[in-house]
């Protein structure tokens, strides 16, 4: 049972009769009387236990983005229902109506709009549907929570969707397909023309050139239907934050760009995501349905206090093919001790693959190298000792102290930069906004080179 405002401005209107008459008992019986006309609203109010909730919403919700749902209202009392209804949604759901006002007549139903703008990827649930059913008088009302279970999936935002566009048009440069100056290039035989002036000698085929007794050249295109495997770094390194998110987040904004643009060009794409086990992945994901599928996947993903296990990593990249492939491995190289697993593993990708390695750079570690001041660094707590001290002095000396700090981790982070690159690997390193770029740009530079 639940009491309205009206129900407690009734029972504030005893103390009128109660100064008037000079008297307690009037105001008693005045708050008698509205108790039984709120119990006598509750009795005739309609019972929601008898109320049938259906929703009809999609199962997957973009993150930051606006999607619309319906809920339905089935009346099976004898009695109308005057109810509030709130639909009990966890609040990064986003939500909205949080209540809602209707009525529905006995043995008919009502359908409210919803609306869901989510904030947080992950799976969003609901606890129930809570009816509140008023009386005829509005004094008070029956409440009950109905079991109606709901589930959201918010996928990644796909932010880095607006450099598609972009490297798709240079696809199409390597594939010939777009009337430029630029001739199209590629490993994979494609067809025999004749020879035009300006057309590179070394393409000329001289046997086809003898049965035609005309000069002929060969044409090319980047290979097709080869393999791209994507590894995703679920484990500690993920859970760092940069410009405020994880850098998991930038892990699955990169997967997403690049298998969008991999299928596009006629590859095929898998996802592992990995910290001290396999956590999830997607084989063989297409043009079609590559970006629904990996947003579901990477949607669940969070990144775990594990160290990820790299060691892992060859026998996966076996399982999906046995022939070369383009690995992509979306961590963070740091220092040689945070990434030692990582360096361990590589020679042995390297020998038959393509491999790429991120490195997420912190841009607020790079302002503070370069003497840039930073904004909320408070004055340590002065502990005692010569470090202590130094410290807690001028503003000044901290100065001096953080840039150093931030100074040899980028130096650390170079250094394993360099590790990897002489064990055969490509490093892209950037900040949060310029990885998922700069990692389809290293695929589409594989291809016009026909490393994959």
């Amino acid at each position: 049972m639940a009491v309205s405002g009206r129900f407690v401005a009734l029972l504030a209107v005893a103390i009128v009769p109660t100064v008037l008459l000079a008297s307690a008992w009037a105001g008693v019986a005045w708050a008698v009387v509205v108790v039984l006309a709120a119990g006598l609203d509750v009795l005739l109010a309609a019972d929601p236990r008898t109320v049938r909730v259906e929703r009809r919403m999609p199962h997957l919700a973009r993150r930051g983005s606006t999607t619309d749902g319906t809920l339905v209202l089935a009346n099976d009392g004898q009695r109308p229902l005057r109810a509030t209804v709130r639909d009990m949604w966890e609040p990064s759901a986003g939500h909205e109506p949080h209540r809602i006002r209707t009525t529905v007549p006995a043995g008919e139903r009502r359908t409210a709009r919803v609306r869901f703008t989510p904030f947080r990827r992950g799976r969003r649930a609901s606890a129930g549907v809570a009816i509140r059913s008023a009386g005829p008088l509005g004094l008070a009302a029956r409440q009950s929570v109905l079991a109606v279970p709901g589930e959201l999936v918010v996928t990644p935002p796909f932010r880095s969707r607006r450099h598609l566009p972009s490297r798709l048009a240079r696809l199409r440069e390597l594939d010939g397909e777009t009337t430029l100056q630029l001739r199209g290039h590629g490993t994979e035989f494609d067809s025999l023309r004749d020879y035009v002036r300006g057309d590179d000698v070394r393409s000329i085929d001289w046997r086809a050139t003898a049965r035609r007794q005309d000069l002929v050249v060969r044409t090319w295109r980047p290979e097709r239907d080869r393999r791209v495997v994507i590894v995703v770094d679920a484990g500690r390194a993920g859970a760092g934050r940069v410009d405020d998110e994880p850098r998991l987040d930038t892990s699955i904004e990169s997967a997403l760009l690049l298998g969008a643009l991999a299928t596009a060009a006629g590859d095929r794409v898998d996802l592992v995501v990995l910290d001290d086990t396999v956590r999830d992945r997607v084989h063989g994901a297409t043009r079609t349905d590559v970006v629904r599928r990996f947003g579901e996947r990477l949607a669940l993903a969070e990144p775990g206090l594990a160290a990820t296990d790299w060691s892992a990593v060859p026998a996966l990249v076996d399982q999906v093919t046995t022939s070369r492939a383009f690995v992509v491995l979306l961590s963070s190289l740091d220092s040689v001790g945070a990434s030692a697993d990582l360096l361990a593993v590589l020679p042995r990708l390297t020998r038959r693959h393509a491999v790429v390695v991120t490195s997420i750079a912190d841009p607020a570690v790079e302002r503070m190298a370069s003497g840039v001041p930073q904004l909320g660094h408070g004055v340590p707590e002065e502990r005692g000792g010569p470090v202590s001290s130094l410290l807690a002095g001028s503003g000044a000396e901290r100065d001096v102290y953080r840039r150093a700090a931030a100074t040899r981790s980028l130096l650390d982070a170079d250094g394993v930069g360099d590790v990897a690159r002489r064990a055969g690997a490509e490093v892209v390193r950037g900040g949060p906004a310029a990885v998922p770029p700069d990692v389809a740009d290293a695929y589409i530079r594989a291809k016009a080179a026909g490393r994959l």
